[in-house]
């Protein structure tokens, strides 16, 4: 009896531990298969988001807010913590104040850079996480950064151009970034 008892004992662990190490190896990185059109489409939704966080950078260190404000969606959210403000008429006041503030008194002189961008594309909504530092020149022509931001984004296409929907400012990567995106 203890040597039947034994042998489904090992069968039955043997049983767990195959199942587990397949859900573990195959469980949470299988997905459909998209076809190539779905592919391409993924592509060029990425590479306009990526221009979006470039154009994010370059409206503000040319001082073109209105371009700045055209970024975002018409309900859109930006800040950090409890300072958050809605609108795209309110997240272009919030940055004209804060390069008047922070930032060189004319164009040219300081510097938005993005890097580590991680963008997840749902049909007409995404969501991203990026990493950005904001330079200016200091003493002796130096540059010099005034800040770091981990951006925390939700975005969305809004007539046919990817927006803002909510740009969340940080200096932590969010949680839900911290899984592959194949996880999620």
């Amino acid at each position: 009896m203890n040597k039947r008892f034994a042998v489904t004992a090992i069968l039955a662990c043997s049983a767990v531990i195959l199942s587990v190490w397949y859900v573990a190896l195959f469980g949470q990185t299988r997905r459909t298969p998209k076809s190539p059109a779905a592919q391409l489409q993924e592509l060029i939704d990425k590479q306009a988001i990526h221009e979006l966080f470039m154009n994010y950078g370059r409206t503000l260190d040319s001082r073109d807010f209105a371009g700045f404000e055209r970024l975002f969606a018409r309900d859109a959210e930006y800040g950090g913590g409890a300072n958050m403000v809605k609108g795209s008429t309110a997240i272009r006041a919030r940055l004209e104040t804060a390069l008047k503030q922070n930032g060189a008194p004319a164009p040219g002189r300081d510097w938005h850079f993005f890097f580590n961008e991680t963008i997840d594309v749902h049909d007409d909504e995404a969501t991203a996480v990026s990493m950005g530092a904001f330079f200016v020149r200091g003493e002796n022509n130096k540059l010099e950064s005034n800040s770091f931001a981990i951006y925390d984004d939700q975005l969305i296409r809004e007539d046919g151009i990817w927006k803002f929907k909510r740009r969340r400012l940080g200096s932590t990567v969010p949680p839900w970034a911290l899984s592959s995106s194949s996880t999620r």
